[in-house]
């Protein structure tokens, strides 16, 4: 029967909404303690799992689909409508749940995405800053170790 396959699959897919809380997450962390060398990976990671996101979404749709017209309902039907739907069973109750927590998910994921987002402004504007403000200043070494500006360039002929 179709509705145990995507209950199965509604999981599946809740699953990987929670592998992208704790992705989102970790790059937060890494964005918050300045960890920068590793935030390519963490980024690369997320957007590996917003495809298997994707993909479960796909299969979860085509499966919503052949519930619907099994139930004698349009193809395009909602979770929502379906749950409306569900025969006399634990189904729309299953189905409900199932929503809850998927929407709840959802939710977690946009803040954090929202929050990483502002993380990543503020520390561009802090780079864009720190370079406008950095002067580039050629000085030479004195017997020290030392840079003195004042002392200026100078040409040495070591030929004298």
């Amino acid at each position: 029967m179709a509705i145990h396959e995507l209950s199965a699959l509604l999981w599946r897919e809740r699953e990987m909404l929670e592998l992208l809380t704790f992705k989102l997450e970790e790059e937060q962390l890494l964005l918050t303690a300045g960890k920068s060398k590793w935030l390519h990976h963490a980024t690369l990671e997320v957007e590996q799992t917003l495809d298997r996101v994707r993909s479960a979404g796909l299969a979860r749709a085509l499966e919503v689909s052949a519930v619907a017209r099994e139930w004698g309902l349009q193809g395009d039907a909602t979770l929502r409508e379906l749950a409306q739907a569900a025969p006399d069973g634990p189904w729309e109750d299953i189905l409900m749940s199932h929503l809850k927590a998927m929407t709840e998910q959802t939710e977690r994921i946009r803040e954090l995405r929202d929050a990483n987002e502002q993380f990543l402004r503020a520390a561009s504007r802090s780079t864009q800053e720190t370079l406008a403000g950095h002067r580039a200043e050629a000085g030479l070494y004195n017997a020290h170790g030392m840079t003195s500006d004042a002392e200026g360039s100078r040409l040495f002929d070591t030929k004298l």
